[in-house]
């Protein structure tokens, strides 16, 4: 079964500092039906004031991916970790057996704009990482999906610690992108930026395709556009 997540069934924080959208159930956000979907819990997109943030806060047993789009981070945690997350870079947090932590726009006139993904682990109580690495750059005329993080893959820019690979496309307008699955997997595509059409569907910024069985037909870029590939066991 394909199920198209659109944006007008995406929950929505509005706090005036901070403006998310939620593709599954998250804070005042609860929807039974959307409670994530394999290994992945949550896909925030979030955007937040200049001069704001999230102020010193916990999580345990989580893998947390961070993807700026535009703007800048600023990490502290009680690792002892402090980073600037940029437009292009990616930082992965295993959070484990429980850190703290704060996001803050590292900017006092430009708002941040970020993806914030979790995914939980195969392991409980494993002792707590940091990563950060750049997205990979893959040739936007061909399409092709680029790993970006990974468990058991030592090549993949971020380690993930549960079974799951996460690959990242760029396209240009025209380009066919077609969406590797199993059924032995679940798959799920969040689409980023540009306008795809799939099976005569629209898949919008923001929107994403949530597979449980069976293959998804290519998607044919009406625009330049950028996506991401959850392939996730059962």
């Amino acid at each position: 079964m394909t199920l198209i997540h659109e944006n007008m069934s995406r929950g929505r924080t509005n706090t005036g500092w901070l403006d998310s959208f939620h593709t599954f159930s998250f804070g005042g956000f609860q929807d039974p039906t959307r409670m994530g979907f394999g290994a992945l819990r949550v896909i925030n997109e979030d955007r937040i004031a200049p001069g704001s943030g999230f102020s010193e806060h916990g999580h345990a047993d989580m893998d947390i991916l961070t993807i700026v789009l535009s703007g800048r981070l600023e990490h502290r945690d009680t690792l002892g970790n402090i980073a600037t997350i940029a437009p292009g870079e990616a930082q992965l947090m295993y959070a484990g057996s429980g850190v703290r932590h704060s996001e803050m726009n590292g900017s006092a006139d430009a708002p941040a704009h970020f993806l914030q993904i979790w995914l939980i682990p195969d392991v409980r109580n494993g002792l707590p990482t940091y990563q950060q690495a750049p997205l990979p750059i893959g040739d936007a005329m061909t399409g092709g999906w680029q790993v970006l993080a990974a468990g058991g893959d030592a090549k993949a820019p971020l380690r993930l610690n549960s079974d799951t690979r996460l690959l990242i496309a760029n396209v240009t307008e025209g380009a066919r992108l077609p969406v590797p699955s199993s059924p032995k997997r679940l798959t799920f595509v969040h689409n980023i930026e540009g306008l795809a059409m799939v099976d005569g569907e629209r898949l919008s910024s923001g929107e994403g395709i949530q597979l449980g069985a069976g293959s998804v037909p290519d998607l044919e870029w009406v625009t330049d556009g950028k996506a991401l590939l959850f392939d996730m066991h059962r």
